[in-house]
């Protein structure tokens, strides 16, 4: 575990992460996710449509083949 030797020597960004490198310097780098809060999204008003009536078809009944007969031999 490391040891604080002094405070605040660095001012920090949101979003950003902050390390010693092999070095001894303070780095910094951008974070790959975080920093800022997303907004709250807008709700959206959507206008109901209005489905439009169909007229009711009737389905005539299929037809089925008849089977033809083998004949023997």
């Amino acid at each position: 575990m490391g040891k604080i030797i002094v405070k605040n020597v660095v001012k920090r960004k949101p979003g950003h992460l902050y390390y010693v490198d092999g070095k001894g310097n303070v780095c910094q780098a951008v974070m790959a996710r975080g920093g800022k809060k997303k907004k709250k999204a807008a709700k959206k008003t959507t206008k109901k449509k209005v489905a439009k009536k169909k007229k009711a078809v009737k389905k005539k009944p299929a037809k089925k083949k008849a089977a033809k007969k083998k004949k023997k031999k």
